[in-house]
């Protein structure tokens, strides 16, 4: 967890004094966009991590995967929320997830913006710069504010369909662009859930164990734990996840 907070702080801060700067923007294959400030950021925590576990596995948004059969694999997002940052919005953060097997077990998410910092362990709990977080407690699903997947110009149809089935039965939507936002207003009660689509392992594997470990629930559409084969999910509160997922079944 130290090296995972220094590396995701060091990135942040660097992400946060180059912000609204000249950046070198890329289109990848994807369409998704790249930036030169994206890769030297991944950069910076690769060679922290790589210096202290030089055995582990690592995924990373940019240079893709590192396999050096270890059992431990770090997976990080050194900037998420690209368009935003390109934009000059401030809604963008750092993501780094541990994995020992198929479990996640640890998680780290630098807002460098606002100065927080998001950490849990498998069975240690979540916190926001050192203090315990817990998920929201609302149950009438109409009291509820759900984060939405924003990049509806993919598979527009099916989420549009899903957004119109959930509008009528929650208060509001947000859309932040940014998983590592949604996944921390969800683990501290900001948000009740997330109803995500066109998401990478690199986008959730932080913020799954920042969730569960702040009392939520985040899972595949079909209800089973999270793997690195999914793009959809859905992170709630728990208490209504069922109800979301239901919803986000229907298209």
């Amino acid at each position: 967890m130290t090296v995972a907070v220094e590396a995701a702080r060091e990135a942040g801060a660097f992400l946060h004094a180059n912000h609204r700067s000249a950046l070198t923007v890329e289109t990848k294959a994807d369409e998704s966009l790249v930036t030169n400030v994206d890769r030297e950021a991944e950069r910076l925590i690769i060679s922290r991590i790589q210096a202290m576990f030089p055995d582990h596995d690592i995924i990373a948004e940019e240079r893709g995967h590192a396999s050096r059969g270890s059992d431990h694999c770090w997976i990080i997002d050194p900037l998420d929320g690209t368009h935003n940052y390109i934009r000059g919005m401030t809604t963008y953060g750092v993501s780094i997830g541990v994995r020992k097997g198929r479990s996640f077990i640890a998680g780290v998410i630098v807002m460098p913006e606002t100065d927080e910092t998001y950490t849990a362990e498998q069975g240690a709990g979540a916190f926001r710069n050192g203090r315990r977080i817990h998920v929201s407690h609302r149950s009438d699903l109409s009291a509820c504010t759900v984060a939405f997947d924003s990049e509806l110009r993919v598979e527009a149809a099916r989420k549009l369909h899903v957004l119109g089935e959930l509008c009528p039965s929650i208060f509001n939507i947000r859309m932040s662009g940014s998983a590592a936002r949604n996944l921390t207003y969800v683990a501290e009660g900001v948000v009740d859930g997330v109803v995500e689509f066109s998401d990478k392992l690199w986008d959730f594997a932080a913020g799954v164990v920042i969730v569960t470990e702040a009392g939520g629930r985040m899972t595949g559409l079909d209800g089973a734990p999270l793997t690195d084969r999914d793009a959809a999910y859905v992170a709630s509160n728990g208490i209504i996840h069922d109800s979301l997922l239901r919803i986000a079944e229907s298209a």
